[in-house]
């Protein structure tokens, strides 16, 4: 059976906050690195992570560290992740240029389909080379 992974099973291992909890989800993660159990999440599952542990007073992650702690869940065996292969360069820009999460990977989605340029009033796309920020005209 494929079950879900929502962000709180994450967030829970990630920011041991709840031993309970975080035992709980380290047990589960480990199954599903054995291949025991197959699991599926979405983009924006690992997006709040990001945004739960960055952002929050309680957490205050700093970006290098949440690349540090992610890269090795998504990478796991039995984790279904649609564009799993697209999170390394979406990481690499979120710590490297500074960006957000969501911006970075829309830039390795974009990337991965071939677009070079972007309809946005976001500055930050400017500092991605080989992409065009093209603001829309009246």
């Amino acid at each position: 059976m494929t079950r879900f992974l929502d962000t709180n099973i994450l967030v829970r291992y990630l920011a041991r906050d709840d031993e309970r909890k975080a035992q709980a989800s380290l047990a589960l993660l480990q199954r599903v690195e054995r291949g025991e159990e197959v699991v599926v999440t979405s983009d924006l599952v690992i997006a709040e992570v990001v945004f739960v542990l960055q952002s929050s007073r309680r957490y205050n992650v700093p970006k290098k560290r949440i690349r540090e702690l992610l890269e090795p869940i998504i990478a796991l065996r039995g984790l279904r992740l649609p564009r799993k292969a697209l999170y390394a360069r979406a990481f690499n820009l979120y710590c490297e240029q500074n960006m957000g999460f969501a911006d970075a990977f829309n830039v390795a989605y974009m990337e991965s389909r071939g677009l070079a340029e972007v309809y946005s009033y976001d500055s930050d796309f400017d500092r991605v080379e080989g992409l065009k920020r093209v603001e829309p005209e009246g």
